[in-house]
């Protein structure tokens, strides 16, 4: 595969030594075992009390169900919280229900952490990240780990796309052919980052007297909040640096879409990984999410999703002063000049906008055109948008757009719609509910949707709708449509298109923007970094700058001779 070769190429392929790495890995884990359930305990810190750590009374396992999805697949789910290497049931005897958007009815139940729930998990992954099992793991062997999760994973990828499509509610070959190749890249590129984390010697200001070194060590035990639109991915993105840098993990799933976690969850146990190393704890964001943002045991919180929720994490994190990577909300721009070639205009500007059903964060649903063009850009995007989008069910090889995630989203996609024509936009595409013709009356569906004439103070230009929704605006001059541009709080992504080579790095360099694409939209790369500007987010992820974020830089000063 293209992926594993890109990364021998990073670094020479992992090759086994004797003993096997799983027997060397299970010789650490008696001891890993003692400290999970006989030490005492205290995160260093915090000012908590410690907490004894004793041997709990096995709890009855929850059910793994047995489920038939709409294509047919069978699929055997656990349903249960994954914590240090078990599916076990919530102490509350909450569940949370899985509803397909695609007709609207249940699929499963799963189990919903409480806080107690959470301080176990919270208390596995400490002990995990403290035991020799992981700690002392050379990082070669957590990278061939990971490779081995990734092998598994790419064994079981059309089960879980399936269930990724049935949870979701995106086109089966999408998960498919692109969630899980990202998902496999992602988890392959870091595997290969894990034993090349080092420090540096860095000279002194005395070097006869001091030498001075650098190491880079992990932060300790992570919480991962990942978002409903891309489950597998972003799973993918936290994981991989978390655990390439040797961190522990307690990753919580968007409460829509529980499912596709739990099978990997699963996966995990079965690749080797040391009990408590990876544990999943579904819940509602109000309660197991706030629980994990503001529990003292956690040293660092990475989260995806909304800029409002992503506020509430942040103040949850704060008490503790914990190492936080935010990615929320956008409203990107896609900046289109005269000079721009037009058909390439609009390809790419439907792919920026109408995919995953507009349910991308770096969507970018503001075209702003040159007015010139704008009349013919506008003929060519609807002309782009008649031919490929296809909204039906998801499951159908025909697909390009399936529902949206929940009723509420699509009730608030829906409102914005009908907003946008009472502030005075013009409709010319879509418009309502798809639901009918698709011929699934209680499916979340949505008619890809295009308005032209939208000003800076309607609700569309300005609000992240995170649906397919798409706002034409026009400008007279290049400094025009930076001020439109650059008139959002957020700045995740944007766009430009242009023939004029200085006028694209200039514009580029002048975009409020994390992420700015010349001449293409929303083709982000695995090994390149990304986050936001302003109220986008704080770090960042993917490359090798995400593993700053899950590594700490520890300074040793080695007296070299001088005496007092």
């Amino acid at each position: 595969m293209a992926a594993r070769s890109a990364l021998r190429a990073f670094g020479k392929p992992y090759l086994p030594s004797s003993p096997p790495l799983a027997s060397r890995i299970s010789s650490r884990l008696g001891h890993a075992a003692l400290v999970v359930h006989g030490r005492q305990h205290q995160h260093a810190s915090s000012s908590a009390p410690p907490t004894r750590l004793h041997r709990q009374p096995a709890a009855m396992a929850p059910p793994v169900v047995q489920l038939k999805a709409p294509n047919g697949v069978e699929i055997a789910l656990p349903t249960g919280l994954f914590i240090n290497n078990e599916f076990v049931e919530s102490s509350s005897g909450g569940k949370l229900a899985s509803v397909s958007p695609i007709n609207g009815e249940e699929i499963c139940s799963v189990e919903a952490a409480s806080s107690a729930d959470i301080d176990r998990a919270v208390a596995a992954a400490r002990a995990a990240f403290e035991a020799p099992a992981w700690r002392q793991l050379p990082g070669a062997e957590r990278g061939a780990l990971m490779l081995g999760l990734a092998d598994l994973i790419e064994q079981r990828r059309e089960t879980l796309a399936t269930v990724e499509t049935w949870d979701n509610g995106k086109p089966y070959l999408v998960s498919l052919n692109e969630d899980l190749a990202e998902v496999l890249a992602c988890l392959r590129y870091y595997a290969g980052w894990a034993d090349k984390l080092q420090g540096a010697s860095i000279p002194t200001t005395t070097p006869a007297k001091k030498l001075a070194y650098t190491l880079r060590q992990p932060v300790g035990v992570c919480a991962q909040i990942i978002p409903w639109n891309y489950p597998l991915a972003m799973a993918a993105w936290k994981l991989g640096p978390a655990l390439a840098a040797g961190n522990t993990v307690v990753l919580k799933p968007a409460e829509q879409t529980p499912l596709s976690i739990l099978l990997v969850a699963d996966l995990v146990r079965q690749a080797g990984f040391p009990p408590g190393v990876v544990n999943v704890v579904n819940g509602r964001g109000a309660d197991a999410g706030q629980a994990l943002a503001s529990h003292p045991g956690i040293d660092k919180v990475a989260f995806t999703g909304s800029t409002l929720t992503g506020r509430a994490v942040m103040k949850a994190a704060s008490a503790g002063l914990k190492n936080v990577t935010l990615e929320t909300g956008g409203k990107s721009p896609l900046v289109v000049f005269a000079d721009a070639d037009m058909e390439q205009a609009a390809r790419w500007a439907y792919v920026g906008i109408m995919s995953n059903q507009g349910q991308v964060c770096t969507a970018t649903s503001r075209l702003l055109v040159e007015a010139s063009v704008a009349d013919a850009f506008s003929r060519a995007f609807l002309d782009v948008v008649r031919s490929q989008a296809k909204v039906g069910d998801p499951f159908s090889p025909d697909t390009t757009h399936g529902p949206q995630v929940s009723r509420l989203q699509y009730d608030k996609v829906l409102a914005y719609i009908d907003g946008a024509k009472k502030q005075g936009a013009k409709l010319e595409l879509g418009g309502q509910s798809a639901a009918k013709a698709v011929g699934v009356g209680s499916g979340f569906f949505i008619q890809p949707t295009v308005f032209s004439a939208v000003t800076k103070d309607m609700d569309i230009f300005r609000d992240e709708v995170f649906g397919p929704v798409v706002a034409i605006t026009s400008f007279a001059d290049e400094a025009e449509a930076l001020r439109l541009a650059n008139d959002s709080m957020y700045g995740l992504a944007a766009a430009v298109f242009t023939q004029n080579v200085a006028r694209a790095h200039r514009v580029a360099a002048a975009l409020d923007a994390g992420t700015v694409w010349i001449n293409s939209s929303n083709d982000s790369d695995i090994q390149v970094p990304f986050g936001g500007f302003k109220q986008s987010g704080i770090g960042r992820e993917l490359g090798e700058a995400a593993l700053a974020a899950y590594t700490e830089t520890k300074a040793v000063h080695v007296n070299l001779g001088s005496r007092l």
